[in-house]
């Protein structure tokens, strides 16, 4: 009898977010013969590009710079082994400042009714009969609002989704990375490198998740070279007119501190009742489903 085969819906903000924080993962489930789902929440039109990247259109609305990163979560996606790849409709939502005005015909995603934007995501559990939902923790990462939504979105999403399937209950799992395991990162990478003036490094020691907290550390160094080709597939992300952004840093680590960085993907199942400590932390996302 061969290996029962799950279903694992990603859920993002916006095109990127999935090489940074879980397409180990997502790659890992898909070589093991797991059905992969990506969907994402925005469109990323508001992401920082650049010009060439914009297609010389009004980037308020960013309707050229949307689709050159959809296009590029595909290409992301296909270097993961990921099977379908949905975007639930919503535009970006911008980093801070005042929420810009709806775009002609869409909704900023932080200001979508979260009945709506849940039912919107049920709809795609139900049918893939997910087994793992994976999203953000309430703090979403480092705060930006449409991650926070994220967090808020995927929640009822599962709780609607629990509530009309007979068949199969998803897991949520939150992707995040210990506090300090990535602000002592930063910095170390913070002494051969300088960062863009957008970066502040000090956000690290304030975001993400505890320590204790994390349930589920996934080793995805065998993926590495999908994780790497899945950040490359971003190239819009990787520089802005005003020179390289943090993708292009990454991107830039020497292989052995890459595979170091980056050989693994943590998260948080906000349904466990306790932190069972360092031998209690589970390497399979899927161990002990029903």
């Amino acid at each position: 009898m061969g290996t029962m085969t799950r279903t694992l819906v990603a859920f993002h903000a916006h095109p990127d977010d999935e090489a940074l924080l879980t397409s180990g993962t997502m790659a890992k489930a898909a070589a093991e013969g797991h059905r992969v789902v990506l969907v994402i929440a925005t469109d990323g039109a508001l992401g920082l590009a650049a010009s060439e990247f914009k297609g010389g259109t009004d980037f308020t609305h960013g309707t050229a710079l949307a689709d050159v990163r959809l296009e590029e979560a595909r290409a992301s996606a296909d270097a993961l082994g990921v099977a379908r790849v949905e975007w639930l409709g919503y535009a970006d939502s911008g980093h801070d400042g005042p929420i810009p005005a709806d775009p002609p015909g869409q909704v900023r995603f932080c200001r979508a009714p979260l009945e709506e934007a849940a039912e919107r995501l049920a709809a795609i559990l139900r049918t893939e009969r997910a087994d793992v939902l994976l999203t953000y923790d309430a703090a979403g990462g480092y705060g930006h609002r449409d991650h926070v939504r994220v967090h808020e979105v995927g929640a009822r999403a599962a709780e609607i989704a629990r509530a009309s399937s007979n068949s199969q209950t998803p897991r949520v799992l939150e992707a995040t990375v210990p506090r300090d395991t990535i602000a002592r990162a930063v910095r170390l990478v913070g002494k051969v490198y300088h960062y863009p003036d957008e970066f502040d490094p000090t956000v690290f020691e304030r975001s993400y998740t505890a320590r204790a907290d994390i349930t589920h550390r996934i080793n995805v160094r065998r993926q590495i070279g999908a994780k790497r080709a899945s950040m490359r597939a971003h190239a819009s992300q990787a520089s802005s007119d005003g020179g390289d952004r943090t993708l292009a840093a990454f991107l830039r680590i020497p292989r052995p501190v890459y595979d170091l960085v980056f050989g693994r993907e943590w998260f948080r199942d906000p349904d466990a009742k306790t932190s069972e400590g360092r031998a209690g932390i589970h390497r399979d996302i899927f161990e002990g489903l029903p």
